[in-house]
């Protein structure tokens, strides 16, 4: 593994909880280099922590170790997990927050964090990151095998990640999350945009509002056209031009979206 340790929270920026874990990790291993993905996951938002890990941490140096905490159900029996996906390493609850990694590409091996030899002597009901999350990536980052941590598991908690539909001359597909600019960024690849037509002869709706064709990039149209491309993810996103879409159609995750030729 690499010495780089990533933490995503739901704590929010400049919370005391953060530093708390970062103190235990630095106290085991002081030369470990730790990167915040983000501490601006919404309270409890499982789902877009889900996303947030997917699109981000396959980036990262192979054996970097990505820990995550965003866990409405910590001091309650849902199991802690370290699990390995492609070249990467999580620790993270089983509650869905690895699932659209593991959809993507399925985990190596995943162990259940029950050996306690490796968490702080005394472990809160209300702060795992803190107390088991923390010591164990900072015993990874020192070469830990992650075997010892506890026993193999066969698989792990999965949301539900609809796929879009195709029909005749249709897709069907959902928004997945929404970025800080308002952009809505579907379920729907490029791939399948690529089988369907021409872009300029897409018809995409979303929330009653139809958009004509897409375009490369979001100074093709005018401020606060409402417009649709493929971004950076490589899916289909709408997006308003130095705008945001979601306040504009009133969306949130999971609104239908349909592209029709």
């Amino acid at each position: 593994m690499t010495s780089i340790i990533t933490l995503t929270t739901d704590f929010g920026a400049g919370s005391p909880y953060v530093a708390a874990m970062k103190g235990v990790m630095l106290g085991i291993n002081p030369a470990v280099r730790l990167v915040d993905l983000s501490h601006e996951v919404g309270p409890q938002d499982v789902n877009y922590g889900a996303v947030l890990l997917a699109e981000t941490t396959t980036w990262f140096p192979a054996g970097t170790i990505h820990v995550a905490v965003v866990d409405p159900g910590v001091g309650t029996a849902r199991r802690l997990l370290y699990a390995r996906i492609g070249d990467q390493h999580y620790l993270a609850p089983d509650n869905g927050l690895l699932s659209l990694l593991a959809k993507r590409l399925r985990p190596a091996r995943i162990v259940e964090l029950t050996n306690n030899e490796y968490w702080l002597p005394a472990v809160s009901n209300t702060f795992h990151g803190r107390d088991i999350f923390a010591p164990v990536a900072g015993q990874l980052s020192l070469g830990l095998e992650p075997e010892r941590l506890g026993p193999i598991v066969a698989d792990l908690n999965i949301l539900d990640w609809p796929e879009p539909q195709l029909g005749d001359h249709r897709i069907d597909g959902a928004v997945r999350w929404i970025d800080r600019f308002g952009n809505l960024i579907t379920n729907i690849p490029s791939s399948m945009l690529d089988a369907s037509g021409p872009p300029e002869a897409l018809r995409i709706t979303c929330l009653g509002k139809q958009i004509r064709g897409t375009i490369v990039s979001y100074g093709v149209r005018h401020a606060g056209e409402l417009t649709t491309l493929v971004g950076s993810s490589g899916f289909l996103e709408i997006a308003v031009v130095n705008g945001s879409a979601a306040k504009l159609l009133n969306a949130c995750a999971g609104a239908p979206v349909a592209v029709e030729w």
